[in-house]
């Protein structure tokens, strides 16, 4: 039996575009940057292949979109959803701070080793090196912070796909979000918590998939592979 019809409500995952940060890996919570040409071109191809009547993710079976407050998931939102073809009405959208980015503090715009060089001048880390997903982030947040702001997203989610496991309505929700976030959506997806060892990968532009196995709200589940609606 497949674990999964059309009829399953779907939670897509959408990663911004590039933007200047996102080529050279700093750390990018709240500051506000626009995308990159080659960011639009990213959201742009993946809209024209996945977005639209009758492919992956169809409009007509959206229900809610969420997206993160800032400008480059804005950005991302518009050149998504943005084409001629598409009608997103505004009841469909919020704009919610429950899946920004995490909130980086001190480190924000600092590379990886850059943050892990300053710990270690300042006596920290003797024992094990710096782990966002543990230690979290001095001046930012905790993994505890963003946990339970993005269970609260799961759970509004859930309260809407819940009713219509079997299709008894169209209920597919899409997260216009940012990289690191959405890594620890999925993690909370699945009810690990964000320090539990799960190698990701999301590209810039990319979209991935959440359901939920054999149409059971209690089984959440991710795809490692999904085919793509063709047109007869």
């Amino acid at each position: 039996m497949s674990d999964l019809d059309a009829t399953t409500p779907r939670v897509f995952l959408a990663r911004h575009g590039e933007t200047e940060w996102t080529k050279n890996g700093r750390f990018t919570g709240a500051t506000e940057l626009d995308l990159t040409p080659a960011g639009v071109d990213q959201v742009a191809s993946t809209a024209a292949l996945l977005v639209g009547p009758g492919k992956l993710i169809d409009p007509a079976r959206v229900v809610r979109i969420f997206v993160s407050p800032r400008k480059r998931t804005k950005q991302t939102f518009k050149h998504l959803f943005g084409s001629s073809e598409i009608t997103i009405t505004h009841d469909r959208v919020t704009l919610t701070e429950d899946i920004t980015e995490w909130d980086y503090g001190d480190y924000e715009g600092l590379l990886e080793g850059q943050i892990r060089a300053d710990r270690a001048e300042r006596g920290l880390d003797k024992e094990k090196r710096w782990d966002i997903w543990r230690d979290g982030c001095e001046g930012g947040e905790t993994g505890q912070q963003v946990t339970e702001r993005l269970d609260r997203s799961i759970s509004t989610i859930r309260d809407i796909q819940r009713p219509h496991m079997h299709g008894e309505m169209a209920a597919d929700v899409v997260l216009v979000a940012h990289g690191l976030i959405l890594r620890c959506f999925v993690k909370r997806w699945l009810g690990y918590p964000l320090d539990m060892p799960l190698q990701m990968m999301l590209s810039p532009g990319a979209i991935g998939i959440l359901s939920y196995k054999k149409h059971d709200i209690e089984e959440p589940a991710f795809f490692i592979g999904m085919s793509i609606p063709f047109e007869v």
